[in-house]
């Protein structure tokens, strides 16, 4: 970590006077401290983050410095490389600020297939940590046992159901499937003649340790006369609510507006439930030609996306069958929650590049019934599906527990009240339709990460790390965290009556008029004159007036100091 991203960090969490999910800060006044595995094994868990030692969070963050830097350093060392299983990897640098020692130790996320991290003194049970908002929570033990248990391929779907038999299924749906493969898939049925050889062909059914032929949960689950006898709570659950939360009541005093559980096998349980779902969202007219069409608040064939993805990559083991797949509608959202979170090597980064299949058995049916497509399109067909309707991108959440798709109603189309704003806040920046519309999204948003700017304009990293970072130079946003943690927010007034150009303008005569009276300006005389908390933002300010010819830097570091730049 470089010494301006730490005065950053610290500006940042002195400014809001908290830590962060991904930042936690700790005094070591009295030497090294206590249960710093339960630290390391939270970040490494999670993804990734920063502890600093040295700042005092009853003194305001203060830099009050640690009791033995050389020490503290070669434990934390220590700890990451030969206590913790597996060992995590940490960066540690040690910088002195304002006369205080302070050491800052990065820690890298795990990969999946390595995770859960923990001490050796304690098994992965008792010892795995998640970074919890800005705690570190203990793991639960199916959060443990998922990662586990995901380094074999689950074989769930393929299990036997206990106390079924063959008169469970509809053996007519059955048979219909088998002969429409022998016709597409005749390898898969080779040597198979009668209907029973061809359902244990295909995974329908199986003998189980005592030699019963019984249908496989997947079998089951897509073929059965009603799963539910047997699974009762392998369905699909939905609630509408009145407003934006939970919490709030309908005009009768009703905590649900809607209420439906939907049965029977997948694929008319899919079937009935798009339907119903599709029947309680909201529509927008829009006017085409002399007609009006309904257009609804989300797209249909995303939701038809995400609700059969739910059901193909929920956990059917024994942890989770006791649980269904949700979804929930809002006044301003729809949620899909799928039990078991994401699988394999699969991350919330990663959603769109990598495939990993938690249940291979009832994904081949499913792919079958062209219920999922089984070749990784998902996530970028909602995504696809949500942009074509001029909506912001499907946001993804994962606790290892549920895995959470939620679409948003906000209209990110460039009309009506949206351009009204954009207008009068940024008419006269220099910036393209894509930095645009991240504003937009930034004003129905807390923050803006790399991965949402990708996920809204479908380009690479290094491009939406750039087009961020020119809206934090133009004082649009603000940059906050670093590196892995780094996100935006919004700088911009919900309403302006004054553009963000004359506002960035009036700050570069500010300075200028500074400079020529007294020679020179430092970040830190920068932020008092323009009662700016943010350092990094003041860095890229300074920075925009040096690529603009005005000013030129001189000196390094805590040195450096931003001159008029001779004109000859």
């Amino acid at each position: 970590m470089t010494r301006d991203e730490l005065l950053a960090i610290m500006a940042e969490i002195q400014t809001h006077g908290c830590e962060a999910d991904d930042l936690e800060v700790k005094t070591a006044r009295g030497g090294t401290p206590k249960r710093l595995d339960a630290s390391l094994s939270a970040f490494a868990n999670s993804r990734g983050g920063i502890l600093i030692f040295g700042l005092d969070e009853r003194r305001g963050f203060k830099a009050v410095g640690v009791h033995d830097a050389q020490q503290l350093q070669k434990d934390l060392a220590e700890l990451a490389q030969s206590q913790m299983e597996p060992a995590v990897t940490v960066a540690i640098s040690h910088e002195v600020v304002s006369g205080a020692s302070l050491v800052v130790v990065e820690v890298e996320e795990l990969p999946p297939a390595l995770k859960p991290s923990h001490h050796k003194g304690k098994d992965a049970f008792e010892g795995s940590y998640l970074r919890v908002g800005n705690t570190n929570q203990r793991m639960t033990h199916y959060q443990v046992w998922g990662y586990l248990s995901a380094r074999v391929q689950p074989t769930f779907d393929a299990d036997p159901v206990p106390e079924s038999s063959g008169a469970d299924l509809d053996t007519g749906r059955a048979e219909a499937y088998s002969e429409r493969l022998r016709a597409t898939h005749p390898r898969r049925l080779r040597g198979a003649t009668t209907l029973e050889e061809c359902m244990r062909a295909l995974h329908i059914t199986t003998v189980d340790e005592d030699g019963v032929m019984r249908p496989t949960r997947a079998g089951l689950l897509m073929f059965g006369s009603y799963p539910q006898a047997l699974e009762p709570q392998l369905v699909i659950t939905f609630l509408q609510y009145a407003g934006v939360d939970e919490y709030t009541k309908g005009p009768r005093g009703e905590r649900f507006v809607d209420n439906r559980k939907f049965e029977g096998p997948i694929p008319d349980m899919l079937e009935e439930a798009v339907s119903h779902i599709m029947g309680r969202i909201g529509t927008a007219g829009l006017i085409d030609g002399l007609l009006t069409r309904d257009i609804p608040d989300y797209p249909r064939p995303a939701v038809r996306e995400a609700l059969p993805n739910a059901v193909a990559h929920r956990d059917y083991s024994g942890y989770m069958r006791g649980s269904q797949v949700q979804v929930k509608l809002f006044a301003d959202r729809l949620e899909i929650s799928s039990p078991g979170g994401l699988f394999g090597d699969v991350t919330l980064e990663t959603l769109e590049m990598r495939q990993s299949t938690r249940n291979q058995r009832l994904m081949q049916m499913m792919e079958d019934h062209r219920l999922v497509d089984n070749r990784g399109t998902g996530i970028d067909g909602m995504i696809a599906e949500m942009r074509d309707a001029h909506l912001e991108p499907p946001r993804f959440s994962d606790d290892r527990s549920y895995f959470t798709v939620t679409f948003y109603r906000h209209t990110l189309l460039l009309s009506g009240e949206g351009v009204s704003w954009l207008n009068s806040v940024a008419a006269s920046l220099p910036i393209s339709d894509r930095q645009r519309l991240a504003l937009l999204y930034l004003r129905h948003n807390e923050r803006m990460t790399n991965s949402d700017y990708r996920r809204l304009h479908r380009v690479d990293s290094r491009i939406a790390g750039r087009e961020l970072q020119d809206l934090a130079t133009l004082g649009a946003v603000d940059m906050r965290g670093v590196r892995g943690g780094a996100h935006y927010v919004l700088t911009l007034p919900a309403t302006a009556s004054q553009t963000a150009a004359d506002t960035l303008g009036s700050e570069s005569e500010r300075i200028l008029a500074y400079v020529r009276g007294h020679g020179f300006i430092t970040n830190s005389q920068c932020r008092q004159l323009l009662s700016i908390d943010s350092r990094e933002r003041v860095r890229r300010l300074l920075v925009r007036i040096v690529e603009e010819g005005h000013l030129e830097r001189v000196g390094e570091r805590r040195g450096s100091r931003y001159v008029l730049r001779d004109p000859t």
